[in-house]
């Protein structure tokens, strides 16, 4: 996939095709220290979020679940813990991420997990699939996120759930300002010591704000035919698991 020559930060998130391409080179270029920088730009918390986003499941043990923007592997790998009878495949479009995710499931001789390297907005999987999709950090980076829950209602199972991990908007709007001028500049240090580029890591504020959040994110849910749909924050609202049911 093509990457912008010279990639500017706000010019390549203004269109859906720009921040398709974009996301894309972004994730080529961290891949390799995509575990070192959740784990620091969380303070270690993004562990816990994780845990509990796999609680929330409930899961019996025998489904087949789906895990969008798989990254390395995290919650995929703890799926397939709690998944005896059952399956877990991660979905990346990043084949650094994806390379790193097989070698750990190989030497783990983990068998119920698999990955795959699809696009989240056109799946290569028949409708009604999966028993539950979940996913860390995805919603924020697909280019059209009303699509991307379409695209994730057609491969749910009737009943089936959707849960989503991702940044969030708090209701104290100077909570919310001071956090995100907190990932400006961390992100921005942080991208300069580690890939010499102060886009890299801003990356994530600049596509928080234009992310809906996770009262957004459930209305969208609701108006694409979600039942039971909510969300669970962390840390006042800058982190939120968000979730809904295909009727």
């Amino acid at each position: 996939m093509a990457a912008p020559a010279k990639p500017n930060l706000i010019e390549n998130l203004a269109t859906e095709e720009k921040k398709k391409h974009y996301t894309a080179y972004i994730f080529d270029k961290i891949y390799h220290r995509y575990d070192f920088i959740t784990v620091f730009l969380s303070y270690g918390m993004d562990q816990g979020w994780k845990r509990k986003l796999i609680q929330m499941m409930n899961l019996r043990g025998d489904e087949k679940v789906l895990d969008l923007a798989c990254g390395t592997g995290d919650i995929t790998f703890a799926e397939g813990a709690v998944l005896p009878s059952g399956q877990a495949i991660g979905l990346d479009i990043t084949h650094g991420m994806l390379k790193i995710a097989e070698a750990k499931r190989q030497s783990l001789n983990i068998q119920n997990v698999s990955y795959n390297r699809a696009d989240i907005m056109h799946m290569p999987y028949p409708d009604n699939t999966f028993d539950a999709v979940t996913g860390g950090y995805a919603l924020r980076n697909v280019p059209n996120l009303k699509g991307a829950i379409q695209e994730i209602k057609r491969v749910l199972k009737p009943g089936g759930k959707v849960y989503s991990l991702d940044f969030g908007h708090p209701d104290n709007k100077l909570y919310g300002w001071a956090y995100l001028q907190y990932l400006t500049v961390v992100g921005s240090l942080t991208g300069i010591l580690l890939h010499g580029d102060a886009d890299t890591y801003r990356y994530i504020p600049e596509t928080l704000k234009r992310y809906p959040g996770q009262r957004g994110v459930q209305k969208m849910l609701e108006d694409a035919g979600f039942v039971d749909c909510g969300y669970h924050e962390f840390m006042g609202g800058i982190m939120a698991i968000n979730w809904g049911k295909k009727p």
